[in-house]
């Protein structure tokens, strides 16, 4: 093992990471939580910093997906993602790290990393955000029509519009599906794959925060949020957030249905993975 691997995994103190299906609300989340004191982040997405690194590198891996497990947290591996983080964290301010730091990461393609960044951080905590698929569906449906959420522009074998958002397990067997069951069938394997990761963590290492009681009282949300991480919070939220920068339209509870059809035919292939993720918050949320 390089030496330099314990050593600046140690410059992290309980990173925090969250996670959800592509298009939940993570970007309000993470830019709301950001606020809080002694918190680092990069400032933004981490797509390129992590797949820079070559052994990470999509197309050096066969275009398999964006899964990452501790099999791929080798410690050359470890110590060059520890170094690049590090190098790019500042706190709400501006100011660089310059020692021991809680770090907070959100990138979209972590929800299918879990394993891996439990193996570089034993100490990690991971904060899965929930919302309703019907309004997540219509959201990824957007922004797979967009163009705007493009990862893999030329993915080779792939036959349809250029990909978008998270490459999953098994996208070769989505080839030719129209973008709405292309979706569900993303939010379902994602969502498959995050409970089961998390669930295998010890319980006090994960949080849930629903969306919608985030945007209806976030002031609330972040001051139970915060202590659960070990965070200070001393800002004062208005309540109603401003939208977040990957906003594509007006935010809206219905704003679904403006494409309730298309959404209504898929909606039985994201029913059971639905049902695992909220018996999974309810029982994060139930008392010992």
């Amino acid at each position: 093992m390089s030496d330099s691997a314990p050593v600046l995994r140690d410059l992290f103190d309980r990173p925090i990471f969250i996670v959800s299906t592509p298009r939940s609300g993570s970007t309000l989340l993470f830019e709301t939580l950001a606020q809080a004191p002694d918190l680092f982040t990069t400032g933004d997405e981490s797509h390129r910093l992590i797949e820079s690194i070559p052994e990470l590198i999509p197309a050096l891996r066969g275009w398999d997906s964006n899964r990452l497990t501790a099999e791929d947290a080798a410690p050359v591996v470890a110590a060059h993602l520890a170094r690049m983080f590090y190098g790019r964290l500042c706190d709400r301010d501006g100011r660089p790290a310059d020692e021991r730091v809680r770090m907070l990461e959100k990138t979209p393609k972590n929800a299918l990393r879990v394993p891996f960044f439990d193996a570089i951080w034993s100490d990690s905590l991971f904060v899965y955000l929930y919302r309703d698929p019907r309004q997540t569906l219509a959201s990824m449906i957007r922004a797979w029509q967009s163009g705007r959420f493009r990862t893999y522009p030329r993915l080779p074998g792939w036959r349809g519009p250029d990909w978008s958002l998270l490459l999953v397990p098994g996208w070769r067997e989505l080839n030719g599906l129209p973008v709405p069951e292309i979706a569900a069938r993303q939010w379902t394997t994602t969502t498959n794959i995050l409970i089961d990761d998390l669930s295998a963590l010890p319980k006090e290492r994960v949080r849930v925060i629903d969306y919608d009681a985030f945007v209806r009282a976030p002031h609330d949300a972040l001051q139970t949020l915060a202590p659960a991480l070990g965070l200070g919070w001393d800002r004062t939220l208005p309540p109603v957030l401003p939208p977040s920068r990957m906003t594509l339209t007006a935010p809206g509870a219905d704003k679904w249905r403006d494409l309730e059809p298309e959404i209504d035919a898929v909606l039985p292939l994201v029913e059971e993975a639905d049902r695992r993720s909220r018996e999974f918050a309810a029982r994060l949320a139930r008392p010992a």
